[in-house]
């Protein structure tokens, strides 16, 4: 069988128990993300970098595909958690990087005013695969040189 898209565990976390991402209905858009292990978001102070939530999954897709990573609807109002991208924009080229093989992360705020703690195994983030487009005049040649926010590093 071709492989065209879906996820993998990523290196370092192939012993450590980690559920690929599924859909739980029919018409379900999203792919529910899991947290690969225990971690401790704490409450928003002014100038702090988002928190990591390692999933230890990786995704590869076709040349014209994305993955886009979004929060769970009920994470802002039950534990107060936002994503500090708004949207998470996974690439192919993602996939299998020299930095850290693709490995994908949710990075989150929490604007409580209590710490949270996300459980392993437990439900974080989707993530929906979506076609793309490109300009007439479209000219990229760049190759990826590393993994997370990795874009335009030099």
């Amino acid at each position: 069988m071709e492989k065209l898209r879906g996820f993998e565990v990523a290196k370092g976390f192939e012993d450590k128990g980690i559920n690929l991402p599924e859909r739980k209905t029919k018409y379900s858009a999203g792919y529910d993300i899991e947290a690969a292990e225990d971690t401790i978001i704490p409450s928003f102070k002014k100038g702090a970098a988002p928190t990591l939530i390692k999933t230890g999954i990786k995704a590869y897709m076709q040349d014209d595909e994305v993955l886009f990573l979004y929060n769970r609807s009920s994470n802002p109002k039950k534990k107060g958690l936002i994503l500090a991208n708004s949207v998470g924009v996974v690439d192919k080229d993602y996939y299998g990087n020299q930095d850290n093989d693709g490995h994908i992360m949710f990075a989150f705020y929490n604007i409580k005013e209590e710490d949270i703690e996300i459980k392993k195994g437990e439900a974080i983030g989707q993530a929906i695969f979506q076609k793309y487009l490109i300009t007439d005049d479209d000219q990229a040649q760049g190759i990826r040189q590393g993994g997370f926010g990795s874009t335009r590093k030099e």
